[in-house]
């Protein structure tokens, strides 16, 4: 017999789910967990709306105001109807869609080529190798900008270099070309080892014996990178293209200790731009929260597109 035909029997209510058997309605203790889980979990809810949330809300509302200090009045879309008239947002955006479309793929493919040469067991020294390439994303991002910025100036010691070799030295900080290329060197050197250590950890996780399989089957290094390593590792790839993307887009430190933004702005970035409408221009923090949401839009749609393309065999 049943539990509904035995509580019709007796005439009592039949117990629902997560209630005791008698029905007093006692919590479970998946329901006891899931109440503390939130209960910790408040206050990172609460401190990020605090922090994020509410400066960002604030920063939308200061986007529609003009003028300054307690002056500033409410200017409808005139900050957003400024920026198609602004030549050096522009150069601005240009400029960091160039960062992100030159260096992100190179470092990512960069990163992953020297996570699968420092997986190999048989590597001697690639725990050396491992910090060796890491280090560079844990030291100051002031400190090691100036280092390039030494190395890399007109009589730095790469130029000289270039002369003791009977080359002619590269103008890396007042040629605008050469000068991208130093920030994606810089960059590049420094974020490398960041990403590598996501590839080695999601390599961690694929059995060996499916590599051991691939090689019953007769197939080669580069077979087994692009039939295996790369499809296990399409999740953590998409997070690192993700956030290397937001990263890049709101690149600034840099762009600011390295060529302060020139030559004639031929390296300015959008986070940059920013600054100097802020701190070193006539502050105009309305007009500068208007081209701050460029960045958050470019971040969502960019963001979306990359969701829908790496995660659409994940589905």
């Amino acid at each position: 017999m049943n539990q509904t035909a035995v509580a019709e029997k007796e005439k009592r209510p039949v117990p629902r789910a997560g209630e005791g058997p008698g029905g007093t309605g006692r919590h479970t203790l998946g329901t006891r967990l899931n109440r503390w889980g939130w209960a910790f979990a408040l206050l990172s809810i609460v401190l990020i709306s605090i922090f994020v949330f509410a400066p960002m809300v604030g920063a939308l509302v200061m986007s529609f105001q003009t003028g300054k200090g307690v002056n500033a009045h409410f200017g409808g879309l005139t900050n957003y109807a400024r920026l198609f008239s602004d030549r050096t947002v522009a150069t601005a955006l240009s400029n960091t869609l160039i960062y992100l479309v030159v260096q992100v793929p190179i470092m990512l493919i960069l990163a992953l080529i020297l996570s699968v040469i420092l997986n190999d067991r048989n590597l001697k020294g690639r725990t050396f190798f491992r910090v060796a390439i890491f280090l560079p994303c844990i030291t100051s991002l002031v400190s090691y900008s100036l280092i390039m910025k030494n190395i890399f100036s007109n009589d730095g010691i790469f130029n000289q270099m270039l002369i003791h070799t009977g080359l002619p030295p590269i103008l890396w900080t007042t040629d605008a070309f050469w000068a991208r290329i130093l920030i994606i060197i810089a960059i590049t050197w420094r974020w490398t080892g960041y990403n590598m250590i996501f590839y080695l950890s999601g390599m961690q996780g694929i059995e060996p014996s499916i590599y051991e399989a691939a090689e019953i089957d007769g197939a080669n290094a580069v077979t087994k990178f692009t039939r295996i390593t790369v499809p296990l590792l399409k999740p953590v790839i998409l997070f690192t293209t993700i956030t290397s993307t937001i990263g890049t887009l709101q690149l600034f430190d840099e762009v600011q200790n390295i060529t302060q933004g020139g030559p004639a702005n031929g390296t300015v970035t959008i986070s940059q731009y920013i600054y100097n409408l802020c701190f070193k221009y006539t502050p105009n923090f309305g007009y500068a929260c208007a081209v701050a949401f460029i960045v958050v839009v470019l971040i969502l749609l960019l963001s979306m597109v990359q969701m829908k393309v790496g995660g659409k065999e994940n589905q």
